[in-house]
């Protein structure tokens, strides 16, 4: 803890505990309630009422960042943990590895493609045949109509293409 940024990560880590805690929900309501019973004393006043308004915005100003760091860390952490288990299993698609750093584009043809593999599921239920099984998925871009196929062949980058399989047309070049 030398420098800033891991006196920052200590501090919010302590203060999201802390916050999380029943005995801090329980204080706070104490202040309201002590503010509330304040308030004939104070005339009910506009200044009365500034308190608890200013008191209120800074702490969710605060905690807004707090709660910010905290779900960062929590995502990164979790990331880590997704990623970690597609590496060690076999038959992953290891390009799944970095999703939450594709275009809007990229991830939509993900997406597309996952759906199409569950509705392919969904079918197979619906015929009474089990629903299981690793279809590949092919590219990032292509739609899930070319992209899904049953079993073919990887190219050298280690995806697969959409026309492995298929025998190209006489004359044009392979690939």
């Amino acid at each position: 803890m030398t420098d800033k940024s891991s006196v920052y990560t200590h501090t919010a880590r302590w203060i999201a505990q802390l916050s999380g805690r029943p005995i801090t929900f329980l204080l706070a309501v104490a202040i309201i309630v002590v503010w509330v019973i304040s308030g004939p004393v104070f005339g009910f006043s506009d200044t009365w009422q500034l308190v608890i308004n200013t008191g209120t915005t800074i702490i969710t100003f605060l905690m807004v960042f707090l709660i910010q760091n905290t779900q960062n860390r929590d995502t990164v952490a979790m990331q880590l943990k997704l990623d970690e288990l597609i590496r060690a299993t076999k038959g992953a698609h290891l390009s799944l590895l970095d999703l939450e750093e594709l275009e809007e584009k990229e991830l939509a043809a993900f997406v597309c493609q996952y759906e199409a593999l569950a509705a392919m599921g969904r079918s197979q239920l619906e015929k009474g045949r089990p629903d299981t099984g690793t279809p590949e998925v092919v590219s990032r871009t292509a739609p899930p109509e070319k992209s899904l196929s049953p079993r073919s062949k990887a190219s050298a980058k280690g995806r697969t293409s959409p026309t492995a399989g298929k025998k190209a047309p006489a004359g044009s070049p392979p690939g």
